[in-house]
């Protein structure tokens, strides 16, 4: 059994990845579950750590896929003390009115339905462990705090995701499972990489928007996930400083 055994969705690329990397090198094992095999299995080449690393191909919008997720690190691993519910989505940046149902279902499935699949996949995993517990990050992004122009499913499912963190606080203090929110603002990813050349701005222009190193977000997580059960980080932002977020941009 390995001491401490996180579970990352989203872990094939961007924060995902680097979080797996960072936890990897602070002594965690690291389940790291995605949609692509072929993603999962490079970070795992990447991280030279395949006797603490399982990958396993997942779609969060399916509950049986999520149910043989956490199977399966239970399975390799005996228990899981750490999940970060970080796979999500946009929809196209179109005006509200033409986005289309399957488009506003989607993002709906994957960034809220899925956090809500795996977080009750750890309850039930967590519960049941000895030591009992566990912790669980939900990751936000500052959509949760604030929107951005076209974004009505990504920012609808992320202001979710505030009250599945805070529900899950609530409820999983009988099972000494801590919960805790990240809200990420420009963090360099492949995501990411377009505000360089400019996006859309609350005002109808397009700017470019400074952007911060993700390494500055794994070591975030990494943070929140050292802390014994005790203590938790509620809600933590981390941006670039000089981002259209605060203030009036």
């Amino acid at each position: 059994m390995a001491d401490r055994v996180a579970v990352i969705t989203g872990a094939g690329s961007g924060i995902g990845k680097f979080s797996t990397l960072a936890l990897l090198n602070d002594g965690w094992s690291v389940v790291l579950a995605g949609r692509r095999a072929e993603r999962l299995d490079e970070v795992i080449a990447e991280a030279d750590a395949a006797d603490r690393t399982l990958g396993v191909p997942t779609d969060v919008a399916d509950p049986a896929s999520v149910s043989a997720l956490f199977a399966a690190a239970v399975d390799r691993f005996g228990r899981v003390d750490l999940v970060f519910n970080n796979a999500g989505l946009g929809a196209p940046g179109v005006p509200l009115e033409e986005l289309t149902v399957e488009q506003w279902r989607t993002v709906v499935d994957i960034n809220l339905s899925g956090s809500f699949y795996c977080t009750q996949e750890a309850f039930r995993v967590m519960k049941d462990q000895d030591p009992m517990g566990g912790r669980i990050i939900n990751n936000g992004s500052i959509s949760a705090q604030v929107p951005r122009p076209n974004s009505a499913p990504y920012t609808s499912t992320k202001h979710a995701v505030t009250g599945l963190t805070r529900s899950t606080s609530l409820d999983g203090r009988k099972y000494n499972i801590a919960c805790g929110q990240i809200d990420i603002g420009n963090a360099h990813t492949e995501m990411t990489a377009r505000m360089g050349g400019g996006v859309p701005q609350a005002d109808g222009t397009m700017k470019p928007e400074p952007t911060m190193d993700v390494d500055n977000v794994a070591r975030a997580v990494v943070y929140m996930a050292s802390l014994p059960l005790d203590a938790n980080v509620q809600f933590m932002t981390v941006m670039a400083s000089s981002m259209p977020f605060i203030g009036r941009g």
